[in-house]
């Protein structure tokens, strides 16, 4: 992430340490890993009470990947976790919405079908192609979807409240169209 944010002059600083988080003009939340673990660590550490502080604010932040599943109300992933709530919404293994035959994790690139004209997407095209690597997506959050992906079945590709993304696929390992989104971000 820091590369990518490099590559388009932007400066990215990682620090778990509460004034600087509250001194950034923007938060990415990236996450790889299982929630329950990565939920229990934010709560440790304070970062939970802090992510929701500063997303009351209008401060800009983006969760990528699992950093988007953790916006929602709870997780279903090895049982049921609270989220951070700043998204209604659950997040639910693929397994049983995409066919037989398709693999878990979702693995590669898609194509975004976007719903409106979100300005996260403002430098992007409806259909490009973005990189995913999950298996367990958002569901029950029609109001805040503003692109799904098809992978056999339709699923939420990207979210939006207010000032707060979530994006299920990675713009940092996302080409030149990963790099337009975080230009867009970064714009915000």
């Amino acid at each position: 992430m820091q590369s990518s944010l490099r590559c388009i002059g932007e400066e990215a600083v990682v620090s778990g340490d509460a004034a600087t988080i509250k001194s950034g003009d923007r938060l990415i939340l990236p996450g790889v890993g299982a929630f329950r673990d990565a939920r229990e660590k934010l709560a440790e550490t304070g970062l939970d009470r802090l992510i929701c502080e500063e997303a009351k604010k209008d401060k800009p932040l983006m969760g990528i990947c699992l950093g988007m599943q953790l916006l929602f109300t709870r997780s279903f992933e090895f049982g049921k976790t609270d989220g951070l709530d700043i998204i209604s919404g659950e997040v639910e293994p693929i397994e049983p919405i995409i066919p037989m035959g398709y693999k878990v994790p979702h693995i590669g690139w898609n194509e975004l079908r976007i719903k409106g004209c979100p300005t996260i997407f403002k430098n992007i095209k409806n259909d490009d192609y973005v990189y995913f690597v999950h298996s367990f997506a958002a569901m029950n959050c029609d109001e805040s979807i503003i692109a799904t992906t098809d992978d056999g079945a339709e699923l939420t590709a990207a979210v939006q409240r207010e000032y707060v993304l979530g994006m299920q696929f990675h713009p940092e390992k996302s080409g030149e169209v990963g790099l337009n989104i975080l230009r867009a971000f970064c714009e915000l």
